[in-house]
């Protein structure tokens, strides 16, 4: 899934002066071929937003099949249960691959019902190479510096910039990481969850992911099937298409959410005053385009990073009317200061955004083959972008390192799975990041699952968000385990989308929409 650009949490940064070293001491006991897993030395490392937080680390193998050899650590969070009964531990992640999961473990454990939350032992982790863990990956801290070629190879000196590009990434990242890099896979992040699981003293978990997250869960669950008590799959992951596949369906459905925007903006045009026909003010957006790539805005908002800023609005509409705020601006008034805060606040990459795109790139570039034909890449490209202009070069180049990647590629798990107990999954019709159908094929793959649909939706990541509905069915699953059943078609039952958000009463800087909501946590491109 192209969980792009940066993750915008800032959980890593917050956390990691806090983490500790687990004893050395056995925890519980291992089976056979496996390494031991000590018990963690929880410590309070509280924020503002989520005061109970504790953290503590655990040792991993680099390499599984080594279990005795070099370690590596995981950062690990927790928000304990309060409660007599006791569910066990609620291991959660918000996608990416590359997104630090230690900050959502607040989010979650605060965002649930408080009688539901309290009986589990809510637990955050930092995947191998993200964020607090250590080694993390950083691989070229440059790579987004504004600004970038047009990502639209409209010349042959274009798309050779490009490739010069994406070609010194992977390069710097085989000479930074080469011992790294061929365990940087989500093979191996999941045997790092059943290491988390002993050192928890558990004999199953409980999971809850979002995004990649669900890819996650559901290799997980097909590894270790007799593990898993509940699993929870927030806008899911077709494991049919990983990856290059995936990221091509994404274009079509990026494109999809793009127009949804122009048609939000032309109903709202009292506000934004951009007319109310919106193939015109699509029009207009693509001649903003076009004029940033001769003359960027602030010296640093070009034509990719323009694509960059207007991409998080595919994921989360709440970012709707700040978006429209800087495109009025630019197109009625020739005043880019709303376009370069909009950039800061949505698209810029920060050093959490570097780092969640070297894992980004070193998981998807390891888990499944990728065509190392260039030629390949321009021939699907260009026809998708025939159809879907909005995002399909900008998302190429975001994956094209896996074309020239330094580590050899694996075959990705097939998921189906008839042993797991019942599964509840969460999927929006109109979702771009992880379109509709991912949710279906999980739906069928997993042979006890149940799938909760919410009609007309169109953001990513929906539980926990503000629709009741939604999480009715998610607190009845971790209450006592009952999933829905019996629903028309795909789905088990179906839920009405939240309303779409209303223009700005007032001037805001883009930053004040991420706060502390889920979709801030879950940040972009995965």
């Amino acid at each position: 899934m192209r969980k792009r650009a940066a993750v915008l949490c800032g959980a890593a940064v917050v956390l990691a002066g806090s983490l500790t070293a687990a004893p050395a001491e056995a925890g519980v006991p291992h089976a056979a071929g496996t390494s031991r897993a000590a018990q963690p030395a929880w410590k309070k490392c509280g924020t503002e937003d989520y005061p109970t937080l504790q953290c503590a680390s655990v040792k991993v193998p680099l390499d599984h099949a080594d279990p005795a050899g070099r370690k590596i650590t995981l950062a690990l969070s927790r928000v304990p249960h309060t409660a007599k009964k006791y569910q066990g531990p609620l291991l959660v992640n918000p996608g990416g691959p590359g997104g630090s999961g230690l900050t959502l473990a607040g989010f979650i454990a605060s965002s649930l019902p408080e009688k539901v939350a309290a009986q589990y032992d809510v637990i955050g982790f930092d995947p191998r190479g993200v964020g607090a863990s250590e080694p993390a990956l950083d691989c070229a801290p440059d790579h987004f510096a504004p600004v970038r070629p047009d990502s639209v190879p409209t010349s042959p000196e274009v798309e050779r910039a490009n490739l010069t590009r994406v070609q010194s990434f992977a390069a710097a990242c085989g000479r930074k990481y080469a011992d790294l890099l061929p365990h940087i896979d989500t093979a191996s992040a999941v045997r790092d969850m059943d290491v988390i699981r002993r050192a928890l003293g558990a004999k199953k978990i409980n999971y809850f992911g979002y995004s990649y997250g669900t890819y996650l869960g559901t290799v997980y669950a097909k590894l270790f099937p007799e593990r898993v008590r509940r699993l929870v799959l927030d806008s899911v992951v077709d494991p049919t298409q990983v990856w290059y596949d995936s990221n091509l369906d994404q274009d079509y459905a990026f494109n999809d959410r793009h127009r949804a925007f122009m048609t939000w903006v032309a109903k709202h045009d009292r506000a934004y005053g951009l007319g109310t026909d919106p193939e015109k003010i699509e029009a207009e957006w693509y001649a903003m385009r076009a004029a940033l790539k001769k003359d960027p805005a602030g010296g640093k908002v070009g034509a990719a990073e323009l694509e960059d800023t207007y991409l998080p609005g595919g994921y989360y509409n709440g970012y709707w009317p700040y978006l429209a705020e800087a495109f009025s601006a630019y197109v009625k008034d020739g005043d880019d200061e709303p376009l370069v805060d909009a950039y800061d606040g949505f698209g810029a990459t920060d050093a959490a955004g570097h780092n969640g795109f070297s894992v980004y790139t070193a998981v998807e570039c390891r888990d499944a083959p990728w065509p190392r034909d260039w030629r390949q890449w321009r021939k699907d490209n260009w026809e998708a972008y025939e159809r879907a202009p909005f995002m399909t070069w900008n998302n190429a180049w975001y994956n094209a390192p896996c074309a020239f990647w330094p580590a050899e590629s694996l075959r990705p798990e097939r998921i189906r799975n008839s042993r797991l107990p019942s599964a509840l999954l969460f999927q929006a019709t109109h979702d771009a990041a992880t379109p509709y159908q991912g949710g279906v094929t999980v739906h069928r793959l997993l042979a006890h699952s149940s799938l909760v649909v919410e009609s007309g939706g169109g953001n990513h990541g929906i539980t926990l968000s503000g629709n009741a509905c939604l999480d009715r069915h998610l607190a009845a699953y971790l209450a006592d385990g009952t999933v829905p059943r019996g629903g028309s078609g795909d789905a088990d039952a179906v839920c009405a989308a939240l309303p779409d958000p209303k223009p700005l009463k007032s001037k805001a800087a883009p930053s004040t929409a991420r706060g502390s909501t889920l979709h801030g946590l879950l940040g972009f491109r995965g």
